[in-house]
């Protein structure tokens, strides 16, 4: 898992990154705010437009690169050979060095620096990203600092988006004091703000649209602090 929030990085490529091939390539793009019919059609047209001038990475291997993230954004629900092994981690480290290789060869190909400041870019650019969440012995830790139990919550079911977690293990990852008044004090009221679907008779629970709505317009907002002070709800 990475530091900023994957769903919104392919967001802005989803929507910014062919409007600029298109304009590199054709001399034109698609308006903000109208629609881009078919997204994977219209980057086979970059691919295949004449166009000599402009670099192959930028004209050939960029537009199937926005594909790729494309088609992983919208397809995560989709299902992974071997059941047992979960592939979102795989998935979504995947899709952020697709985006940062993106963005660097933007600035390899078209920086207006000197070559030291441009390089200085592209490495940052390509640093290992910390983790926001680290799995060990079979349990998982937030690694953000400074995050309520709820917050917590929330924020562990949104790297489970297909899956349902059982309330024992959200109680374990967020080592909260008793499971009785996790259950009460965390997962109903959550439940009641229909941020999650909490399953009673089951004892299963699942992040709703509403509480991945709510990680990713509040909780991925914060920027990164260990001064932020943590909570027990």
């Amino acid at each position: 898992m990475v530091i900023y929030s994957v769903r919104a990085l392919d967001y802005d490529l989803a929507e910014s990154g062919p409007r600029l091939l298109q304009h590199v390539v054709t001399g034109a793009f698609t308006p903000f705010g109208k629609q881009i019919p078919n997204f994977a059609d219209e980057c086979r047209n970059i691919i295949t437009a004449q166009a000599p001038t402009v670099v192959e990475s930028v004209r050939v291997v960029m537009p199937r690169a926005l594909v790729f993230v494309y088609t992983m954004r919208s397809k995560r629900g989709i299902g992974h050979v071997g059941g047992d092994v979960d592939a979102n981690t795989i998935d979504i480290e995947t899709m952020v060095r697709t985006a940062d290789w993106i963005v660097c060869e933007l600035i390899r190909v078209y920086h207006s620096l000197s070559l030291e400041e441009a390089q200085d870019l592209v490495d940052n650019i390509s640093v290992r990203q910390l983790p926001d969440i680290w799995e060990v012995g079979g349990k998982k830790r937030v690694l953000r600092p400074g995050m309520t139990a709820k917050q917590q919550t929330l924020f562990l079911l949104y790297h489970e988006p297909t899956s349902v977690v059982l309330a024992e293990d959200l109680y374990s990852w967020v080592e909260y004091d008793q499971l009785r008044t996790y259950r009460r004090d965390i997962l109903v009221p959550l439940h009641d703000a229909r941020l999650i679907e909490f399953d009673r008779e089951n004892d299963a629970v699942r992040l709703s649209p509403t509480g991945a709505r709510e990680v990713e317009t509040k909780i991925l907002k914060v920027p990164l602090s260990a001064d932020n002070g943590s909570g027990r709800e």
